[in-house]
């Protein structure tokens, strides 16, 4: 036997050898996470599913599809089995890779294809990545929304606040999340970031007419208490509304 072919039985035996080890490797690798954390099994967009398509047309579109991930990622209302959507339609667009969960569906698609909650009235809000947790917001989320304003700042020992300071604060709390749009991107011509793309989607809130007024108010410029310009809501029959509700200003956005 050659040197020549032993050198080539001995590569073969170190390839083989090092596929092995990477095999092994991967396995440990897989049996460590599932150890490390509870996987659930649930169904998610495989592609994207516009307003209206019934459930029993998606699965006949190869639209769903049934992924493991850990537990602590499940979305409120995720499902796993595609069955009991059969006869429903999708009451909004749900995009590729959304977890399917039971509230984008029901028996029509009225009141613009969002099931908006009794009493409530729909806005939508457009947030970057950063602003909407880097795209884990997702419909049947719930939020709690921060904004830039004044705070009131406590005077000398102790003594009642006497000035205000601009910051960051809490505006609101449990505000549910009925819908998210495609991500898209648009070019940042400020600062030193010039050109850059941002990802950016539209979220669909539903909230009340006080919250509402709120989240407008705070959508206005950071250097500006302000807001030009109109805003729409979507009513259903159930939404509370009413111009005798007192408008939101800078004086009492938190309160």
């Amino acid at each position: 036997m050659g040197r020549r072919t032993l050198l080539l039985i001995a590569a073969l035996l170190v390839a083989a050898l090092g596929t092995g080890l990477v095999f092994l490797y991967a396995q440990n690798a897989q049996n460590n996470a599932k150890a490390g954390q509870e996987l659930v099994t649930v169904l998610v967009a495989k592609q994207d599913i516009p307003l209206g398509t019934t459930g029993s047309a998606a699965s006949s579109n190869g639209d769903f599809q049934s992924v493991q991930i850990p537990k602590d990622t499940l979305v409120n209302g995720a499902v796993s089995d595609a069955a009991p959507l059969a006869n429903l339609v999708a009451k909004a667009p749900i995009y590729a890779g959304q977890q399917i969960i039971s509230q984008q569906w029901g028996t029509s698609t009225s009141t613009g294809g969002l099931a908006v909650p009794d009493g409530k009235v729909a806005i939508a809000v457009n947030l970057s990545d950063p602003e909407r947790v880097a795209g884990f917001v997702v419909p049947g989320s719930t939020i709690a929304i921060f904004t830039y304003g004044n705070t009131a700042a406590p005077g000398k020992d102790g003594t009642a606040p006497t000035t205000q300071v601009p910051g960051v604060k809490l505006l609101l709390t449990g505000i549910p999340v009925i819908a998210v749009g495609p991500t898209t991107t648009v070019a940042n011509t400020t600062g030193t970031a010039q050109n850059q793309q941002i990802p950016t989607a539209i979220l669909t809130l539903a909230v009340t007419q006080e919250e509402a007024q709120k989240i407008i108010l705070a959508s206005g410029k950071v250097a500006s208490s302000q807001y030009n310009g109109l805003y729409l809501a979507l009513q259903t029959g159930t939404s509370v509304v009413s111009n005798k509700v007192g408008a939101t200003n800078a004086t009492n956005l938190f309160g």
